[in-house]
């Protein structure tokens, strides 16, 4: 289907500019009238000086109003002109001006562009037809040999004069024409161009409202996996000291020891999100990325580990290059399947870690005993996990055991990643 075009509406400002031009025309028709009739441009059969008031009235009047009806003030306009010249009214100047703005206006604000071409064509071949004819009866009406223009030879002088009026009519209403259609073409590529501006100004603030949203959730993200996961284990080993700090003091001291350095961790790995926060340079990104490495994992296992969850950890397949994003996703999903495995599986509770290497993958599995569950009850933590399985272009699955647990796979597509 064809795009419609049309050119915005007229703005007061621009109809209280008609106005002006209309009182401009006005003034300037009654001096050319006055100035005419003094010249006696017509000689013996120029009508009085009321009929141009009258005239150069009809023609302002109509201006005033030219870009709410445009077609019709043109056919106005150029009538009035028509009967002037006819019936020898004195004043043309003012009028032939008043037309050509007419014509003008028709061809810059018609929306309707076969409305406006016929319009103009039809006037414009009226207008012309009016000019031959006149030019007809002016060679063919007897004059005294000693009065006018010489009309001998071929090309005469008369002739000369005759084909200049046609070249200034064909330049004026030409003229009219060509600047209509430019005008409203500059307006409709105008138009574009400021919808367009608009459009961009649209996306610009809804990719700043989206970035802001996308870094407000990395950042809760981030600090749900960073704080869920230390405060989780000084949870469990503050309980486990609470109970043994009378009947077993040197227990106690090492999960008060345990507390402490989860405590220094999350502290630290804190502090360095933060500074990545603050910063724009890539260095410190660059340096938080390499501290949450696959490598880390084993580290991750020791400290669920000490803190009462024995976790195996086993590594299958060949060690292969992997996208420093994808690990640091990998690894925090890992870090929040655990956490969530020692908040909800209970105090008998076992997890297994298997990193898998493939050719055209890398893979983390994750599952634990405990607590049976018939379906996975969503939260931030597993929202976290999906949004950053998705992020590196990978899939993970949530599947509650049949004896107890829960088992999560996060499987994350090299080849994609590489590209």
């Amino acid at each position: 289907m064809a795009e419609v075009l049309a050119r915005p509406a007229p703005t007061a400002q621009e109809y209280r500019t008609d106005l002006w031009i209309a009182l401009g025309m006005f003034v300037a028709g009654v001096i050319s009238a006055g100035l005419m009739t003094v010249v006696n441009f017509y000689g013996a059969g120029q009508v009085g000086i009321e009929w141009a008031l009258l005239t150069t009235a009809i023609n302002s009047a109509a201006l005033a109003v030219r870009r709410r009806y445009p077609i019709a003030v043109a056919a106005i306009v150029c009538a009035t002109y028509f009967a002037s010249v006819t019936f020898q009214v004195p004043e043309v100047h003012v009028g032939n001006i008043a037309m050509f703005i007419a014509l003008f206006t028709a061809g810059a604000w018609v929306n309707n562009r076969r409305l406006a071409f016929w319009a103009r064509a039809i006037i414009t071949s009226l207008m012309m037809l009016w000019l031959f004819i006149n030019m007809y009866i002016a060679a063919t009406a007897p004059v005294d040999i000693d009065e006018g223009l010489s009309r001998a030879g071929l090309f005469s002088p008369y002739v000369a004069y005759m084909l200049l009026n046609v070249l200034i009519n064909i330049a004026f209403f030409g003229g009219a024409w060509f600047m209509g259609d430019r005008s409203w073409n500059a307006a409709i590529e105008q138009d574009k161009l400021m919808q367009r501006t608009r459009e961009l100004e649209a996306e610009r603030e809804l990719t700043a409202a989206q970035a802001v949203a996308l870094d407000r959730v990395a950042i809760a993200r981030e600090l749900h996996d960073v704080v869920a996961h230390h405060v989780s284990a000084m949870g469990v080993q503050a309980s486990a000291a609470r109970l043994m700090m009378t009947k077993e003091p040197q227990l106690a001291a090492e999960a008060l020891t345990t507390i402490e350095a989860s405590a220094r961790t999350a502290i630290a790995e804190l502090r360095l999100l933060l500074e990545t926060l603050r910063t724009n340079d890539d260095s410190t990104e660059s340096t938080y990325a390499s501290t949450l490495q696959l490598d880390r994992l084993s580290d991750l296992v020791r400290h669920v580990n000490d803190a009462g969850m024995p976790t195996a950890f086993t590594i299958l397949g060949d060690e292969r290059a992997v996208p420093a994003v994808v690990q640091t996703n990998l690894y925090r999903i890992t870090q929040e399947c655990l956490t969530n495995a020692r908040r909800h599986g209970g105090p008998d509770a076992t997890a297994d870690v298997r990193l898998r290497y493939d050719p055209s993958f890398v893979e983390i599995e994750v599952s634990n005993t405990g607590r049976s569950m018939l379906q996975v009850r969503p939260g931030l933590g597993q929202l976290g996990m999906r949004e950053r399985a998705a992020a590196s272009g990978g899939t993970i699955e949530l599947v509650p055991r049949a004896h107890g647990g829960l088992l999560v796979r996060a499987q994350i597509p090299l080849t994609e990643v590489g590209a």
